[in-house]
């Protein structure tokens, strides 16, 4: 048993002692009072020995007194055992508002001037290089065609890019104007793109998954650029 189980119990038989002497207390100073003497009657006689017989009974108690008496006899509820509060859950990661993750910064259009090629898809700006994106470069020094037949097509494509170019500035996509080594970005002149303009005219092939793949294939099914034969001899 519990000491607050204890503790109550000896409350309760308490509070049942006291009403009991509080009880008794009232109906003794009910039948004390003045003593007087008077003749004795046959009634008295009858009453006088009628009470010995309820003189060891106890008063009624009143209604009240009894509801008191059994509530404070009835035993204490054993306290709830301590639960476990539960594990927090762990932390979120942050969320946007819209409840999806924030996309990188997009790479803005930078304005570069006096675009050299180096070959057909590999472009120089002084000590720095940038490669289109989506294709291979065609090597300068690649050479094409069957034996007997073979043709310079690395140096042709070189020379077809450069006279698009004609030194004009383009526009690239990239994070910072400079740049240390080589970088690759999608570069436009006007609004043509210069990686799919060389793909759609066979001087360079598509990268593997490059959305250019379509574009040089067509080229390649018509013998266009590295794909044909020499065009000087059209």
């Amino acid at each position: 048993m519990r000491p607050a189980a204890v503790l109550t119990g000896l409350a309760g038989m308490a509070v049942v002692a006291g009403l009991l002497i509080s009880a008794e207390t009232r109906l003794r100073g009910g039948t004390g009072g003045e003593d007087t003497t008077t003749a004795e009657t046959p009634e008295m006689g009858a009453a006088a020995e009628i009470a010995p017989e309820t003189a060891g009974r106890s008063a009624p108690i009143p209604d009240a007194d009894a509801e008191i008496i059994a509530r404070a006899a009835q035993p204490a509820a054993p306290s709830p055992a301590p639960t476990e509060s539960a594990p927090a859950d762990p932390p979120r990661p942050s969320e946007t508002p819209g409840g999806q993750t924030a996309a990188p910064a997009a790479k803005e259009p930078i304005e570069l001037a006096r675009p050299l090629a180096e070959n057909a898809g590999l472009l120089s700006f002084g000590e720095r290089r940038l490669q289109l994106a989506g294709i291979i470069p065609t090597p300068a020094d690649r050479i094409c065609g069957p034996a007997g037949r073979q043709w310079p097509c690395g140096m042709m494509a070189k020379t077809a890019l450069r006279q698009l170019l004609r030194n004009r500035s383009l526009t690239c996509d990239l994070d910072m104007a400079e740049w240390k080594g080589t970088a690759t970005a999608a570069c436009r002149l006007g609004t043509q793109d210069l990686g799919t303009w060389l793909a759609e005219n066979g001087w360079a092939e598509a990268e593997a998954g490059s959305p250019l793949d379509a574009v040089a294939e067509k080229a390649k099914q018509a013998q266009k650029g590295i794909y044909g034969g020499d065009p000087r001899r059209k």
